[in-house]
């Protein structure tokens, strides 16, 4: 199979149509295809001459991922479940406009995505290692699902103008608008999805790059936030990268004792080292971390839990986003009592911690990441 284009560099697509004696306007007019309209094919690239196009589909191959199916209604959190072009089965997730989940102003939609199939660091609560690590994502499947769920947006049927009175006949016709690329509905980014972003640091980067240029999606490095267990040696990459990208941390216990049993990444880089590389995120980035803490009922929802996540998020200068727990098939942990989640959450707020309790986002639609997958691969696998 042929690399997909989307996985190319601007400079290396540059180099290649400077070989091919090609204008630079030409490759504006390719990237302009290939993000703001999210191309599926080479035959809709109208300004492109014909002996391009086919230069270009025996050099590059040219994918979207394919929707296998969704969950949710549109005014609601939505999980979209994709085939690849080999096959193997990622999920997005689309939250709707809400108060913003990790940037400074209201989100319009925030998308969540994967970066790997599966998972190798076996977090215990996690559906997305149930399976185990098949591949890292390439940065074209990164780069798509974005694309993906904007073209699936641009689909969906709107609601009908008003009709307005017939325009006076004599009168000279309005000139037509001229052609708009598709809207774009996607300005936050979470990669937070399936896999561990850091374990797949050499595709992510050049896929956040695109998604942040101003020839690619033109999402605001600011408006793109980072999650990982915990792999100190890419947290401190990040740090030293120009582009301003936000860092969370699936953090989900505030000593090692709570934190090792559920999270084996603990084990290779305990809370001391964690810290430690968190710090220096803040120092060179001046931007305020997130911590992730999913509340699992009997583990890690204690009061005795407080305090340290209070310390630690005052010497981060962090916020704390506190989960409820999505039940798993086939895992064992429950989802705390509501009045159990509210009493952590009024406790990390006395002790003057930036604290948000995450309401209701997707436990009716399998919304725990990799669970709609391994339920379809099930389902296939039955009837194959």
């Amino acid at each position: 199979m042929l690399p997909d284009i989307r996985s190319q560099t601007r400079e290396t697509l540059a180099a290649q149509f400077a070989a091919w004696g090609q204008p630079s306007y030409r490759l504006d007019q390719l990237l302009g295809w290939l993000y703001a309209r999210r191309a599926a094919s080479w035959d809709v690239m109208s300004n492109l001459p014909k002996a391009l196009r086919e230069e270009l589909a025996r050099t590059w191959s040219l994918h979207l991922p394919e929707l296998v199916t969704k969950q949710g209604s549109r005014d609601t959190t939505q999980k979209f479940l994709w085939r690849l072009a080999d096959g193997a089965l990622i999920e997005s997730v689309l939250i709707p406009a809400n108060p913003a989940l990790y940037g400074d102003d209201s989100d319009r939609h925030t998308l969540c995505i994967s970066t790997q199939v599966g998972c190798a660091y076996g977090c215990r609560f996690c559906a997305s290692g149930l399976d185990g690590w098949k591949r890292n994502l390439e940065i074209s499947e990164i780069v798509g699902q974005i694309l993906a769920v904007e073209r699936w947006a641009a689909s969906q049927p709107v609601e009908a103008a008003p009709v307005t009175p017939a325009a006076d006949a004599s009168a000279t016709p309005a000139p037509a608008p001229a052609p708009k690329a598709p809207e774009r509905i996607v300005n936050n980014i979470v990669v937070m999805g399936m896999g561990e972003p850091m374990a797949n640091y050499d595709h992510l980067m050049p896929a956040l790059r695109a998604l942040n240029a101003a020839w690619g999606c033109g999402i605001g490095a600011r408006k793109i936030t980072i999650s990982t267990s915990g792999v100190v040696p890419r947290i401190r990459d990040l740090a030293r990268d120009p582009l301003q990208f936000r860092l969370a941390i699936s953090l989900h216990g505030a000593t090692d004792a709570v934190r090792g049993q559920i999270m084996p990444v603990n084990r290779k880089y305990p809370l001391a080292e964690l810290t430690a590389a968190c710090e220096e995120y803040v120092k060179l980035k001046g931007k305020m971390i997130t911590l992730e803490y999913i509340l699992i009922a009997g583990v890690n929802d204690g009061l005795d839990q407080v305090l340290p996540l209070a310390d630690l998020a005052h010497r981060l200068h962090a916020k704390v986003n506190l989960i409820p727990y999505n039940k798993v098939e086939g895992l064992p942990w429950e989802r705390p009592a509501d009045d159990v989640c509210e009493t952590f959450a009024d406790q990390l707020d006395q002790h003057e911690v930036v604290v948000t309790l995450r309401r209701e986002k997707g436990h009716d639609i399998d919304a725990a990441c990799g669970q709609l997958r391994l339920k379809t691969e099930k389902q296939e696998a039955t009837t194959a």
